[in-house]
């Protein structure tokens, strides 16, 4: 498969450069620049579509007007362009032009350059060049890429939080059985499996355009980990999503009581993180009585919070989890957040 050898010597140029230190920067290195060919990609079939379409970025840092020539700069030109105007410009990008803008400017938030050899960074920029992100069958083997970058990650110490076997959220996904016109949610999305299984599950019964982009608004998803973050929106919008609803935020930072009918849903499928590692003080964004540090109970009294009377959820959850006390015992009664 050409595309995985591509990947296989990207990884082998950063391997080279001193500023690389171990798989996570590797991969969050490779995926900002993946996400910069592939919106430019998807911007191009806009501009096909719409000869009135205006990208939200400045033209000299968009991918075809920097990257794209194989010739084009490298060495410390192009490292200084990188870190001086490619992530400078988008970190400021004016989130007032269009909702695009916000998803760019959102996804760098916590992104850097880790590369520190200009002509390695070139190197790269042309493997890269070589996948045809506007290609169906290059977006299709991607997705294979994808779940080898996943299972990467879950080798990489702490990273592997992030990963949830494709077989497990398909089940989960097809139990759950989400509608076209329903509104899904992964409070904890991690890098979009849960969602990207419930997107084409809802696919199959999408006719026209505008009811792709109507899924494409209900399908939400929050992730408080820049490197998770970056990879779930660059998957979704290679899933035809142009402007992914995935918010990068904590999902139980916002007191419960601050909730209302316009965040209700009709499904939540997710893995939350277990083990209490949230920071000190966010228990106290929930009532008394439900109050804990362990991450997996105050998720689920998220879901219930958010969830319709109708709606239906899928979760992973620790062992023994439906038989604990405290405030597990009131999570399984579905009134114990009637006052929250």
């Amino acid at each position: 498969m050409a595309i995985s050898n591509t990947i296989h010597s990207i990884r082998n140029i950063m391997r080279k450069d001193p500023g690389v230190d171990g798989d996570a920067q590797r991969i969050s290195q490779m995926t900002w620049m993946i996400f910069l060919k592939v919106f430019d990609a998807m911007e191009e079939e806009k501009e096909a579509e719409n000869s009135r379409y205006k990208s939200p970025l400045p033209e000299e840092i968009r991918w075809r007007n920097w990257a794209s020539n194989d010739e084009g700069i490298t060495g410390d030109e192009l490292l200084n362009f990188i870190n001086e105007k490619v992530f400078e410009k988008i970190k400021n990008l004016d989130v007032e032009i269009s909702r695009k803008a916000v998803i760019v400017r959102q996804v760098f938030e916590d992104t850097y350059n880790y590369m520190k050899n200009g002509v390695l960074v070139r190197q790269v920029i042309n493997e890269i060049n070589k996948i045809d992100f506007t290609s169906s069958k290059d977006r299709h083997l991607f997705n294979d890429i994808y779940e080898t970058i996943l299972k990467e990650l879950q080798n990489a110490g702490s990273a592997g939080e992030f990963y949830t076997p494709r077989a497990v959220t398909q089940f989960i996904v097809d139990m759950v059985n989400p509608k076209l016109g329903e509104i899904v949610l992964d409070p904890a999305c991690g890098t979009g499996g849960f969602l990207i299984s419930s997107l084409e599950n809802m696919k199959k019964e999408v006719d026209n355009i505008g009811e792709l982009q109507t899924l494409g608004k209900n399908i939400r998803g929050i992730e408080k980990k820049p490197l998770p973050h970056l990879l779930c929106m660059t998957n979704l919008i290679l899933h035809d999503i142009e402007e992914p609803n995935i918010k990068h935020d904590n999902s139980l930072s916002k007191p419960l009581r601050e909730y209302s009918s316009k965040d209700m849903v009709d499904c939540v499928v997710t893995n939350p993180p277990f083990g209490g590692a949230e920071e000190d003080g966010i228990e106290k964004n929930f009532p008394s009585e439900l109050q804990t540090r362990e991450t997996a109970d105050l998720f689920l009294v998220l879901i219930m919070k958010l969830l319709r009377g109708e709606g239906r959820c899928g979760l992973v959850l620790p062992d023994g989890f439906l038989f604990g006390e405290g405030v597990k015992r009131l999570a399984r009664n579905p009134f114990a957040l009637a006052d929250g």
